[in-house]
């Protein structure tokens, strides 16, 4: 899959006054402090999940779990960042974010904003009057998943002696990308499931000449 900056440019690039409890897409990427390797390593263009890795991963599905608006989609543990779309669907079991044309094609859309009566439960999701559920914002998403990956690393670096890191597990900030339609969701699970065959040019990868040093931000290639 070639580069499209408007789908793969992983800066920061939340939108003002966009509500992201709205029902969609989320094309996420965090990345671990000061880009540390610490989740396995690329053998023969393949990820190979050490036991963090695989923690990462587990902690990934009990996502939908703890919030019953989200479902997880196509994702990549790499050696030192982490690739997934989450699925914002409201409503446990539908999935309001794709909705038929008139031409019989799906279409994704984009709610609107909360409104007048609508709240917010002890997870975060907005419930209208009616009890209806329209979602989970996803910065309480990420942080829940950055807290819990870190408590279970730092136990297992206390008993099981993992890799130490410095200071904090994951960057503070992360990077996401409002998925607007079918194609472009797409094209994201393409490159999420390549991810592991670009290694050697990702710039994440501090062994790459292509390696943003110094950047707090990449571009993936």
């Amino acid at each position: 899959m070639t580069y499209n900056p408007d789908i793969h440019h992983r800066r920061s690039i939340r939108l003002k006054d966009y509500d992201y409890s709205q029902l969609g897409a989320y094309f996420v990427t965090i990345c671990t402090h000061n880009r540390e390797c610490l989740f396995g390593e690329i053998v023969n263009s393949e990820m190979e999940l050490n036991d963090a890795g695989k923690m990462v991963e587990k902690w990934y599905f009990e996502l939908t779990k703890k919030f019953h608006s989200i479902q997880c989609d196509e994702h990549v543990v790499m050696p030192n960042h982490f690739h997934c779309i989450i699925q914002n669907v409201g409503v446990v079991g539908a999935d309001p974010c794709v909705c038929p044309g008139n031409d019989g094609q799906t279409r994704r859309f984009a709610p609107t904003n909360l409104k007048l009566g609508e709240h917010t439960n002890h997870m975060g999701e907005h419930i209208n009057h009616m009890g209806e559920h329209t979602g989970s914002p996803l910065r309480n998403v990420i942080q829940w998943f950055k807290t819990m990956t870190t408590n279970e690393y730092v136990r297992h670096v206390k008993n099981d002696g993992w890799k130490r890191f410095n200071g904090k597990l994951w960057q503070r900030n992360y990077y996401e990308h409002i998925i607007r339609n079918e194609c472009e969701l797409n094209q994201i699970r393409e490159y999420i499931v390549n991810n592991p065959l670009k290694w050697d040019l990702d710039n994440e990868n501090p062994r790459s000449k292509s390696h943003c040093r110094g950047r707090p931000m990449c571009l993936p290639r």
